[in-house]
């Protein structure tokens, strides 16, 4: 009977393992397959064609220079290769003219053929290196959408960066004090407030810093605005405090009561023997909690989505506008057409986001398995 019930056991076990090992792997497959289709879709808007006039020497644009042209910012030919005459546009809802040399039109594909003397300018197919190398995230703009994820990569890098140096110092300060020095009734008080900050949803985060922080910055700094990277900063550092801290403690409490006493007893004082001991023995184990800290903040979406000020633009200072990969991701998905450039584009930002999240997982295994080396 015994061994009956232990076969069933481990039966059991090694199920739920296969269905969440196999849940993962659809998980990863269906992120793949959704986002990977960006690049075989044409650079225009789906359904519409760009139209010059047939003798215009001008071959090939590309989404950027498209974007110049409608935008008023270039409105000479002579710019992009052509003769010097000024630039007419025409988009799909006017009614188009006879075209000229002059003219360039975003029209419904189905019309182009109606239209005499005009043939369709090559924009070719959204590139990976218009993708990944892009500098601006316009996705719904027309006729051309621009998804360039360097400014959500720099904004998501920018914050969480920053959040560590924020929170590490404070953290390990606080692990190194509970596991070292803290008597057992300010343990007792500390251990179960550091858990209950790890347990407040991320949206009651995000709404203190909306209603505190961002306009304590603004007054402080004297800032146009308050919803800065450094707000998301400060917010991330909050959030991860608790991450750093149990892991970094859990690290020092593993350390050999032997290896302190022996410091001891040669005459080291306690903190040169925190310092010179018992930090050097863990440090496998600090690496990991602050690398986890840098996943709780890598992928932290509202509270960032609340504060940043969601601005796609490569920040060059704490004190300015960003928008994160994960903000991004949960701000426009609810808006984007299913199975559009723009829905692809979104699940592409999933998969830098999953190869981020993967690289993080991969450098807490490899600490993991030093410490484990040095403990043998």
């Amino acid at each position: 009977m015994k061994k009956i019930v232990e076969l069933c056991v481990r039966n059991v076990l090694f199920v739920s393992a296969a269905v969440t090992t196999l849940a993962i792997v659809l998980i990863v497959i269906f992120l793949f397959r959704q986002g990977v289709g960006l690049f075989a879709r044409p650079a225009v808007e789906e359904g519409f064609s760009l139209v010059v006039s047939a003798g215009n020497p001008v071959k090939k644009l590309t989404p950027q220079q498209v974007k110049l042209i409608f935008d008023g910012d270039v409105d000479n030919w002579s710019f992009l290769g052509g003769s010097h005459e000024p630039i007419e546009i025409y988009r799909w809802n006017e009614e188009i003219p006879v075209m000229n040399e002059r003219s360039i039109a975003f029209i419904p594909t189905q019309y182009v053929s109606s239209l005499p003397g005009v043939r369709t300018v090559d924009m070719g197919r959204i590139s990976p290196g218009d993708y990944f190398g892009g500098r601006e995230w316009f996705p719904t703009s027309q006729p051309v959408p621009l998804f360039g994820v360097l400014p959500l990569l720099a904004g998501t890098l920018w914050v969480s960066l920053a959040a560590i140096l924020f929170a590490l110092p404070f953290g390990l300060a606080i692990a190194i004090y509970m596991a070292e020095l803290a008597p057992k009734r300010i343990h007792g008080i500390l251990k179960p407030v550091i858990e209950l900050l790890a347990g407040i949803p991320s949206v009651v985060y995000g709404f203190f810093g909306l209603v505190v922080l961002v306009p304590l910055i603004q007054k402080s700094m004297n800032l146009p605005v308050g919803e800065t990277a450094f707000a998301g900063a400060v917010v991330l550092a909050i959030m991860a405090l608790p991450t750093i801290v149990t892991v970094a403690a859990d690290a020092l409490r593993t350390v050999p009561k032997a290896a302190r006493e022996a410091s001891l007893a040669l005459g080291a004082s306690q903190m040169q023997t925190i310092f010179r001991v018992t930090i050097p023995y863990c440090a496998s184990g600090i690496l990991a909690a602050v690398v986890l800290g840098i996943g709780r903040a890598v992928g932290e979406t509202m509270a960032v989505l609340m504060v940043t000020g969601n601005a796609a633009i490569i920040p060059d200072s704490l004190f300015k506008p960003v928008r994160t990969i994960p903000a991004t991701i949960a701000a426009e998905l609810g808006e984007a057409p299913a199975g559009g450039a723009h829905y692809q584009a979104l699940f592409m930002l999933g998969i830098i986001l999953f190869f981020i999240t993967l690289l993080i997982s991969i450098s807490v295994e490899i600490m993991s398995s030093r410490k484990r080396r040095q403990e043998i």
